[in-house]
């Protein structure tokens, strides 16, 4: 790849397309309830296919392996406890999906989860 730009768009769309589908396809009814017990195994789960599954979108950055590995440890350690405080939000509030808070909330966690990802391709790309 010879252009940087290309790269960090490259890198970004992987991202993106990742989470499309760790959050709306591959995630289990399972996975969304168990989110907000503290170290359950669907939460944990769901945070980790996030970490795998941002590999392509690494590689495309760097080659170094313990920086992939790092951005990884850090995907899979902000993932979870984003998705853990919103899911204790929601349960502590009693929100459901006809509360205008809960759809508050529910962007809330997918901006940060964005701007992860930004992080990541700043810090990977300079």
């Amino acid at each position: 790849m010879t252009s940087p730009l290309l790269a960090v768009l490259l890198a970004l769309a992987l991202f993106q397309i990742k989470h499309f589908l760790c959050d709306f396809v591959f995630q289990t009814q399972n996975q969304v309830r168990a989110k907000a017990i503290y170290g359950h195994l669907g939460g944990l789960g769901h945070a980790g296919l996030h970490a795998v599954l941002s590999v392509p979108a690494l590689l495309v950055l760097t080659r170094s392996l313990p920086a992939i590995a790092a951005v990884m440890f850090v995907e899979f350690v902000v993932h979870y406890h984003v998705d853990w405080a919103k899911a204790r939000l929601d349960s502590s509030q009693g929100w459901t999906i006809e509360d205008a808070r809960y759809w508050i909330a529910f962007g809330t966690d997918q901006f940060i989860h964005q701007m992860t990802y930004l992080a990541f391709v700043y810090v990977l790309a300079t």
